[in-house]
């Protein structure tokens, strides 16, 4: 009889216990959004792997997120819409670049504040901008050169000191 009531008791209390869990890692899981920043616009001609949502960096502190991405129809650029925290006014001659963080990390934008006294007002455009390197096509070109090289190297090694073989007679 008391084997009975002990299990469900347990059982409850390590569902509250999970419960409770689920809740604080989802708590800790969101990040909050900067929903009362200011807007930039940034076009690029690649940003492989960049999505809504994604953070946006300065120094490596987010300081704001991508708020929508959308294709140029005339251009066929990818204009990246940001939302930046109004504490970081950015300079008009700052650099943005998708970058990623690490060999499998997720995309983001990293902005690289320029020097000029005059700041990017809401609703304006970053004009520095530069493209996500895609890890393909840099695996391929290392792979290419690699095979160049390994091709230069056969033909060196048959043309320097290879025996001389005699012509028949």
């Amino acid at each position: 009889m008391n084997r009975s009531v002990v299990e469900p008791i347990l059982g409850a209390l390590i569902l509250f216990v999970a419960i409770g869990f689920l809740v604080f890692a989802y708590g800790r899981a969101s990040t909050p959004t900067i929903a009362k920043g200011y807007e930039l616009t940034a076009r690029f001609s690649a940003i492989d792997g960049l999505s809504k949502g994604s953070d946006v960096r300065v120094s490596g502190v987010k300081v704001g997120q991508v708020a929508d991405i959308k294709i140029e129809p005339t251009t066929f650029l990818a204009i990246v819409r940001l939302v930046i925290d109004p504490a970081v006014q950015l300079p008009k001659d700052s650099l943005a670049s998708v970058t990623s963080e690490g060999l499998l990390g997720g995309k983001f934008v990293a902005l690289e504040p320029g020097s000029d006294d005059a700041r990017i007002p809401n609703g304006g455009r970053i004009e520095r901008t530069q493209s996500a390197a895609s890890l393909d096509k840099l695996l391929g070109q290392v792979i290419f050169s690699l095979q160049n090289l390994g091709g230069d190297k056969d033909k060196n090694a048959n043309s320097g000191n290879a025996p001389a073989t005699a012509a028949p007679k």
